[in-house]
């Protein structure tokens, strides 16, 4: 390559003619300055559009409410019996839920997977299908069960589980088209069968994936049931909506930190099955 020092007028000129996007500072300065202004109109524009200013108006409201959810009176007529038996039924909706999901997906995931299903017709039926059930957000799923099967925990597990099956058959498919096909080929070889090939060819590749996410999964879902339960679908929602109806802050802020509690252990649970079952290691 040629020294700097000895670059002509005419090398110049023939790189910036070469190069002129490496030559154009100036033109790249001016489109740099224009995009930081456009972020900076629309985020002025979006604090005047959201009235940003009624924090200040606000402000006593939210002191009163902070301090009500956190000084906590007459702590013995709580009704921790209620409250702890809709937190494990929030638990049970999650896990029955999930579970229906994960059992569902295994056999969904299978027609979804470009390995799996070699009709093209089939798998783009049910992939679109699998888009209405994750596209469609798990709160309204619950609005829907609420009116098709009245209020009540059974709604929750059924908005759980259609939601569920829907993304879980999506990532079963991604991980059913990501594995070795030096093994599926092997078992292929041996004269099995497709079922056979399926189970000794293809799961034992993704089963660790599929447990997996259906632990993580679980805990999600256990954070959307409360959610639902706000709906009508049972589980500890309802009780956090009577609480904030009759003013109870201090309930609230005890029944959500149970909830907070529940979730850490479903995930230290969680982490320690997949460290123990499928050689996940702790950071």
């Amino acid at each position: 390559m040629t020294p700097a020092s000895t670059l002509s007028q005419n090398d110049i000129v023939w790189a910036r003619a070469q190069h002129p996007q490496v030559f154009n500072v100036k033109g790249k300065r001016i489109v740099f300055a224009l995009i930081w202004a456009v972020i900076i109109a629309y985020l002025i524009g979006s604090l005047w559009y959201f009235d940003i200013g009624r924090f200040a108006s606000a402000s006593d409201r939210a002191w009163r409410l902070i301090s009500a959810m956190f000084v906590w009176r007459d702590i013995e007529t709580w009704q921790f019996g209620s409250i702890y038996t809709a937190i494990a039924q929030t638990l049970a909706m999650a896990f029955l839920g999930t579970l229906l999901g994960s059992i569902a997906a295994l056999f969904i995931g299978f027609l979804a997977a470009r390995t799996t299903m070699p009709i093209p017709f089939v798998r783009q039926i049910v992939r679109r299908i699998l888009d209405v059930f994750r596209g469609v957000d798990q709160l309204v799923w619950g609005l829907v069960f609420v009116r098709a099967v009245g209020l009540g925990p059974l709604a929750g597990v059924l908005a759980i589980f259609i939601s569920d099956m829907g993304t879980l058959s999506k990532l079963y498919s991604e991980a059913l088209e990501n594995i070795d096909r030096k093994q599926v080929e092997g078992v292929r070889a041996t004269g099995a069968g497709p079922i056979k090939v399926m189970r000794y060819g293809y799961l034992p590749q993704v089963l660790p994936v599929f447990i997996s996410q259906s632990l993580y999964f679980f805990e999600s879902s256990t954070r959307s049931a409360t959610i639902l339960g706000l709906v009508g679908a049972g589980g500890v929602g309802m009780i956090i909506i009577e609480r904030f109806r009759a003013n109870y802050f201090d309930q609230v802020t005890f029944v959500v930190l149970n909830v907070l509690v529940c979730v850490y252990a479903i995930d230290w649970i969680s982490k320690k099955i997949r460290e123990r079952y499928i050689g996940e290691q702790a950071h």
